[in-house]
């Protein structure tokens, strides 16, 4: 008890040191939330070029500005390395690490399993250690209980303090951000629950504690394969909708005017972004050690990993009508991002559809205002300087990431033809002959 008292003495009066695991889209604003409210902050992150642009007051994060890292490191509150031996004068420890999953379809925890073992070489009594990137229920019990205290000899609860907060980073939002968006919160004890709550109430308007870490890492996976599953059946009802002759953004919007019993989810290319294409899949692949098949994850999945060959398939329809073939045709597809008007490509479905129409033979172009460059395994490109000329040479253009930055009215002017995937062109592509809606 006396250490616990302690540790949250000095969580109270921010003279605890706080270290962050992990500097990309969860960390980064993490660190910089805690050290704007007073917190002395050590960013940690094996990446030496980000080690290098925040020790010279750069930010690499679109949500993070960087005259807001620019003072925060003039001023001493936050620091980055990538030494992990900073870990040994922390008090508080946030990890913010991906959670990727294999080629097989299974977790990959090996970026939580290598912070854990660095964090174990620093482990001492009266420190507070929170997970917050996203895996199955289990996880924090599991893999960091066992190496963090058992292997030391400190006693969870009494001597240190464990527990789970998953992250809720929205990249680009600026109603909903790292400070006023409510925390949830799981310990692996009720001491650790508390520990961790004081901690994060230092900094965040809104946290909610829960009574497991179990609870915690189960709610963030219920939103994501909440909107998941939703996403899957908006995507099965545009193929429907297609089959019938019926406009499903009319329908969407005619069945959206309803005040309760309703919320809006809209059809696209595919899924995008860390967390919906990947969270699930970690509840899925749980359930599956225990014998149970999570049918609508499973289901759900299916339907949106088709989407990007069901937008191929309209952009080889499209040009049919034009009596071209899309092997040796100018494809340029608009926006690289996994949503509009940011930098972020992760799992873009984007990716997906510029390797398969690559597949086809197409000649594949793309412009995005916020992405410079591609480079995957199968393909590298750069993104066209002038957009309105690549308009004019494609035979078809594929608008996958509806940036707010495009003048869609010229982009229709001077296309040949357009599948809008996204409906970025409203009401001036519906009944419009050059244009296929999803």
């Amino acid at each position: 008890m006396k250490t616990k008292n302690a540790l949250v003495e000095k969580l109270q009066n921010k003279t605890a040191s706080v270290a962050v695991l992990g500097l990309g889209y969860v960390g980064l604003p993490f660190a910089a939330v805690f050290a704007e409210a007073g917190f002395n902050v050590v960013g940690i992150d094996p990446d030496v070029r980000k080690i290098e642009k925040l020790k010279q007051g750069e930010s690499y994060i679109q949500d993070v500005p960087t005259d807001v890292v620019a003072a925060l490191v003039k001023n001493g509150k936050l620091k980055a390395t990538s030494d992990f031996s900073a870990l040994a004068d922390a008090d508080a420890v946030s990890i913010c690490v991906p959670t990727p999953l294999r080629k097989t379809g299974d977790p990959d925890l090996s970026f939580i399993l290598s912070v854990t073992s660095e964090l174990a070489k620093y482990m001492h009594p009266g420190m507070v250690v929170v997970l917050e990137s996203t895996t199955y229920p289990g996880t924090t019990r599991e893999i960091l209980l066992p190496k963090l205290g058992e292997e030391n000899n400190l006693e969870v609860g009494e001597d240190y303090f464990l527990a789970f907060s998953p992250e809720r980073v929205d990249p680009g939002r600026e109603d909903w951000t790292t400070i006023n968006t409510p925390k949830v919160v799981g310990g692996i004890t009720e001491h650790c629950s508390e520990v961790a709550s004081t901690w994060y109430q230092g900094a965040l308007d809104t946290v909610v504690p829960v009574s497991s870490s179990e609870v915690a890492e189960m709610a963030k996976l219920l939103e994501n394969t909440f909107r998941m599953i939703n996403i899957g059946l908006v995507n099965e009802l545009a193929v429907m909708c297609d089959r019938l002759d019926i406009d499903v953004w009319e329908v969407i919007d005619a069945a959206a005017t309803k005040p309760f019993g309703f919320m809006k989810f809209t059809p696209g290319p595919g899924l995008g972004g860390h967390c919906i294409p990947i969270d699930p899949l970690y509840l899925s692949w749980k359930l599956k050690s225990l014998n149970y098949t999570a049918r609508f994850i499973e289901l759900a999945s299916e339907i949106n990993l088709g989407m990007p060959r069901y937008v191929v398939r309209k952009v080889q329809d499209s040009l049919n009508e034009f009596g071209k073939p899309l092997k040796d045709s100018n494809i340029l597809v608009l926006g690289a991002a996994y949503k509009p008007d940011i930098d972020d490509m992760r799992e873009s479905p984007a990716l997906d559809v510029i390797g398969l129409l690559e597949q086809s033979g197409s000649n594949v172009s793309y412009h995005d205002p916020y992405v410079a460059s591609i480079k995957e395994e199968e393909f590298e490109l750069e993104s066209v300087p002038d957009l309105m000329a690549a308009v004019r040479d494609s035979d078809c253009v594929v608008i996958i990431t509806n940036h707010s930055d495009y003048d869609y009215n010229a982009i229709l002017d001077a296309a040949t033809c357009i599948v809008d995937t996204r409906n970025a062109l409203g009401d001036l592509g519906r009944n419009n002959p050059k244009v296929v809606r999803l």
